[in-house]
């Protein structure tokens, strides 16, 4: 005897919804990293409105897969909504960028801090393995690809501290921040400068030096405020 419970929902389409849900969520997964090159790249400008007829139209796609992308996007701080009027990309003033830097070096510099309390050797070996995969992007230099492995490097530092309130807070500034980092990153050349910041802070680390390892963190985000600062003027 069938128990129909362990059946796939259908609504008669010939296709279960589980199915479908499955192929729209990898759809509107695929349509955000498309999005968020076009962004990061530029060609999507800072300030500029998102479409979602044009958008949909130059992807072959229909507007759901494409709105959940916009969604995600916003959550990553790369778009804003305005009421009544729509979506667009985010653009951030270069002095509130700068003052954004200043905060942000504060609290990632605490985060080295209390790090060194928590060193393992599994976390070093995840990190320095980290370090050797975006050497090499940045050799290749795959901009994209360095830049979701540099964030997901500051994720990962962040969320060893076991802090949830730096966390957030730290959060709440980067995700303004998305598009002057990328900018930098790329203008100033700094893949591979950026890469050897990260691993100063790496033997910060290893060091068991919370000093050290504060002023690893604080300064590198206070030089990326300076490759920001020289692409912004």
């Amino acid at each position: 005897m069938h128990d129909e419970r362990t059946m796939p929902e259908d609504d008669g389409g010939g296709e279960p919804q589980a199915d479908r849900t499955a192929v729209e969520d990898s759809l509107a997964s695929h349509l955000e990293r498309q999005l968020e090159h076009l962004v990061l790249s530029g060609e999507l400008a800072p300030g500029e409105r998102l479409n979602e007829i044009h958008l949909a139209a130059r992807f072959g796609t229909s507007r759901g897969p494409l709105r959940e992308a916009l969604r995600m996007l916003h959550a990553k701080g790369f778009v804003t909504t305005v009421r009544n009027r729509g979506m667009y990309v985010r653009a951030i003033g270069r002095e509130e960028a700068l003052e954004i830097y200043d905060v942000r070096a504060a609290i990632f510099g605490l985060a080295g801090r209390i790090l060194t309390d928590k060193v393992t050797d599994d976390l070093l070996e995840h990190l320095y393995l980290a370090l050797g995969e975006m050497d090499t992007l940045a050799a290749a230099r795959d901009f994209d690809a360095y830049y979701r492995a540099n964030l997901g490097f500051h994720e990962f530092l962040l969320t060893s501290t076991g802090n949830s309130s730096l966390v957030a807070q730290y959060h709440s500034l980067v995700d303004k921040l998305h598009l002057c980092r990328a900018r930098s990153l790329v203008q100033a050349g700094g893949l591979s400068v950026s890469n050897r910041e990260h691993r100063e802070m790496v033997e910060s680390l290893a060091s068991g030096d919370k000093f050290r390892a504060q002023e690893a963190f604080f300064r590198h985000v206070e030089r990326a405020k300076m490759r920001f600062g020289s692409t912004a003027g």
